[in-house]
């Protein structure tokens, strides 16, 4: 009897922008929209032989009481005009895009990303994700927002059209003699034609078969509507779990959803978020961690965190003081606008009472309360041990690898390229040279024939 084969971990780079895992205070901290950042993080991927670069966006700058919040001082760039100019910097990582499917048009989207895989040489990758806000919405003339089944709904369907107009040129269809001066074009080169309730389209797409036919796809998301998206038309699924038994489970449900549209296991990878923090030793690293979380909640980001749930303005408040003896005001968020996790807590009371609960349990501040219960770093310790954690985590099948997110800009990659990597080669998990030319080919993903979508 044989041993099972290890799974070969994947790796991508999420260049931090515009969140909350972001140290802006640190010394080493550099711009956030200046081209040379996005050079340095992309380059350090390579370097690593990572699968691809994530690049997140925003379609408005979020707002907290009426002022531009704090992460997005430093503006929200196009995606798509830094990864075509990353694609001149870098030669085999995959560049990934998240592009809202609620407020484009698939044309639009569908040419520009056949576009960029034509001049990344198939590298080219699309996370899809859907906008639930009225206050994004008022940036576009549609305006207004989908109801969470419309917004999947919409996603499909937009997903599945761009899809289309990728697929209308099928590789084949243009003859070129120079010598003659001849060039011929199948008299259907492009053209389709589209009608449901979203999108009513007809044409002839003008972008040709690109490298990889179409871009990798990405869906982010944890709600039962995006884990069936996923399983239904993405190639791998975006997420975040903090423990190897919750990450064990949404693996199990994601990759059981597959057979009944047809898929096999390894036809979506999932690659949860990760962040993490390296010292010389585990209690360094520790150490080094809790630093850092206390730089990425100051007292006034701990209060307006506060201000999502409580719906109120809490600047009154002490950040090293009790937590508010007020509850929150139930309602559409009036505090923070454009935020996700505003919207979070569905019950602010219920959740007003356990934070309370916690805090007088733990004799925990605003400040430290915030830092209980929000993110921490995904990996923390030597080197030896986070490549051992990450490796246990992909054997065991709580993901297929993960999405690192530094939190210094741009250089606080190189470490874990630099320290944790060679372990992983040594191992034998993760690639030592890039084999393939493309991005699918870094995920191990087959091919696409010639009009597939």
């Amino acid at each position: 009897m044989t041993d099972k084969p290890r799974k070969q971990i994947h790796l991508a780079a999420h260049f931090p922008g515009v969140n909350n895992t972001t140290v802006w205070s640190d010394p080493q901290a550099g711009s956030h929209i200046e081209f040379s950042s996005f050079v340095h993080l992309a380059q350090t991927a390579e370097r690593g032989k990572f699968d691809f670069f994530f690049l997140a966006e925003g379609l408005r700058l979020r707002e907290h009481k009426g002022r531009i919040h704090d992460l997005d001082v430093v503006g929200r760039p196009d995606t798509f005009t830094v990864l075509a100019a990353l694609a001149a910097v870098t030669d085999r990582l995959g560049l990934t895009g998240t592009i809202n499917s609620t407020f484009n048009e698939p044309y639009d989207v569908a040419r520009q990303f056949a576009t960029l895989d034509h001049l990344s040489g198939g590298r080219a990758a699309w996370n899809v994700v859907t906008s639930w806000d009225a206050f994004t919405g008022e940036n576009f003339r549609r305006g207004g927002y989908l109801a969470q089944d419309q917004r999947y709904e919409r996603a499909r369907t937009f997903l599945a059209t761009a899809q289309e107009l990728a697929a209308s040129w099928r590789g084949d269809e243009i003859v070129a003699d120079k010598s003659s001066g001849v060039f011929l074009a199948d008299a259907d080169a492009g053209r389709f034609a589209h009608s449901d309730a979203h999108f009513d389209i007809a044409g002839r797409f003008d972008v040709p078969r690109s490298p990889q036919g179409r871009p990798v796809v990405f869906q982010a998301g944890d709600s039962d509507e995006g884990r069936e998206f996923a399983a239904s038309a993405a190639d791998a699924i975006f997420t975040g779990h903090g423990t190897k038994e919750a990450g064990q489970a949404f693996y199990a449900d994601v990759k059981g959803r597959l057979a009944r549209y047809g898929r096999r296991p390894e036809e979506l990878l999932v690659l949860p978020a990760a962040t993490f923090v390296l010292g010389d030793t585990d209690a360094e690293a520790a150490e080094l961690a809790h630093s850092v979380r206390l730089q990425q909640v100051s007292g006034a980001t701990a209060l307006q965190w506060l201000e999502q749930v409580w719906n109120r303005d809490l600047s009154a408040y002490d950040p090293d003081g009790p937590l508010p003896d007020v509850d929150p005001v139930v309602g559409e968020p009036s505090v923070a606008k454009g935020r996700a996790s505003a919207r979070a807590y569905k019950d602010p009371i219920a959740t007003a009472n356990e934070w309370r609960s916690l805090a007088e349990a733990k004799h925990l501040s605003i400040r430290e309360l915030v830092v209980e219960v929000t993110a921490r770093q995904t990996f923390v310790g030597s080197p030896a041990t986070v490549a051992a954690t990450i490796d246990d985590l992909v054997q065991s099948d709580a993901s297929d690898g993960f999405i690192l997110v530094p939190h210094i800009t741009p250089t606080g990659l190189d470490p874990f390229v630099d320290s944790v990597v060679p372990l992983l080669q040594e191992r034998g998990v993760f690639r030592t040279e890039y084999e393939g030319e493309t991005l699918r080919d870094h995920l191990g993903l087959a091919p696409l024939p010639a009009g597939a979508r």
